[in-house]
């Protein structure tokens, strides 16, 4: 049994607005940008996801905990939130696989969150007035005056201008090696990526040289690869310039590329688009994309504050640089067509905004992995 803690906790958003609920998890105070995740299941792949640095998590689904968390579900070695919010948690947690409380493990990691508190009100308050600053503070912190509470969120950074990715990143390289006949050598530039991403390439015969965010260009050289991947990552793209460098230079050299989420913003700045701040983003794992190519929509899970500012009309030459050739929109949210991916028709590159790897999500859009098989053959057949 797990008995939920009565301790009170209040939530402060940057605009004054307060919430009430008792303390869930660690108790203290934390700071962050608060948004919201429409996702029914995976609150321990949303916990772990690097993507979610430095934010604070509202979950809109009411009952969060019930299958308690598990010690093989992990997207990554560590818990990035910054805060959990959530409505109803559950007293039990009743799975199987279950290793421990969710509650519990949020303690013991320094998670601190609020329960009880009305999550959809909260959402359609962040809609309407888009993602922002928000602290949770529960026991000795929450008896402070709330002005001085609003003082400490708004003192604290804004998301947007944030380099965030080289914070999450490992800081030596991995090998995942292939499974069966090694096909393939991919670099894949670790901003923030997930653990079942390179379990998704070594599946396809890829081996995968997971590199830190600040590798240079000469490594990539220097391990052979047939192609480099850029991963999800948290923080603004318009602060990524070696990642962008490091994309033009693929893009002139005609090394095959492919990435999702960060990677598709880096892409986008590669070729010249400009990248904004979405008003409250796309987060969770019912979000459908139109593939235009194929006229299919797919059921995507995402994870992103930011987008890139790309025509959506039309193939275009590239405007970062003519010899890049001709760019087009591949993929647009059905929501509110903001761009979902990116197409290079002379080079060998292509980008989409969500997450094909889908842990946790529909796995409509695995295929883009063998998308990117297809493009190193294609290369590779070209180089003979």
């Amino acid at each position: 049994m797990n008995l939920l803690s009565t301790t009170p906790a209040v939530l402060v958003l940057e605009d004054g607005r307060t919430l009430t609920g008792r303390a869930y998890g660690a108790e203290g105070e934390t700071i962050g940008e608060a948004v919201f995740v429409t996702g029914m299941t995976g609150y321990q792949e949303t916990l772990t996801d690097p993507s979610y640095h430095r934010q604070i998590v509202v979950q809109t689904a009411p009952h969060i905990g019930n299958t308690g968390v598990n010690d093989a579900d992990d997207e990554s070695l560590r818990c990035w939130v910054a805060g959990y919010v959530v409505r109803d948690a559950s007293r039990i947690s009743s799975n199987w696989r279950a290793t421990e409380d969710l509650e519990a493990r949020l303690a013991r990691l320094g998670i601190v969150g609020i329960s009880g508190v009305d999550t959809r009100a909260l959402t359609l308050h962040l809609r309407e007035r888009g993602a922002m600053r928000m602290g949770i503070f529960s026991g000795e912190a929450a008896s402070r005056p709330v002005s001085e509470l609003l003082a400490a969120v708004t003192d604290a950074p804004r998301m947007s201008g944030s380099e965030l990715a080289s914070e999450v990143s490992r800081d030596d390289e991995l090998v995942v090696p292939a499974e069966g006949e090694k096909r393939f050598t991919v670099v894949a530039y670790d901003l923030g990526i997930k653990s079942e991403t390179p379990a998704q390439l070594a599946a396809r015969g890829i081996e995968v040289h997971v590199v830190p965010a600040t590798t240079p260009y000469e490594r990539i050289a220097e391990l052979g690869a047939d192609g480099v991947f850029f991963s999800n990552g948290p923080g603004d793209p318009a602060t990524a310039d070696h990642q962008v460098a490091v994309l033009r230079r693929l893009l002139a050299e005609r090394v095959p590329v492919f990435g999702i989420c960060f990677g598709n913003q880096l892409l986008g700045r590669a070729l010249g688009f400009d990248t904004y701040k979405l008003k409250f983003g796309h987060r969770g794992m019912n979000q459908p994309v139109l593939d235009r190519a194929s006229g299919r929509v797919e059921i995507t899970a995402q994870n992103h504050g930011f987008a890139v500012d790309a025509p959506l009309d039309g193939p275009v030459d590239a405007p970062a640089d003519a010899a890049f050739g001709r760019v087009e929109v591949s993929h647009v949210c059905l929501n509110d067509d903001v761009v979902e991916g990116l197409r290079c028709l002379d080079a060998p590159a292509f980008s989409v905004q969500f997450h094909p790897e889908s842990a946790a999500g529909p796995h409509d859009s695995r295929g883009l992995f063998d998308r990117f098989v297809d493009l190193m053959t294609e290369s590779r057949a070209a180089a003979l």
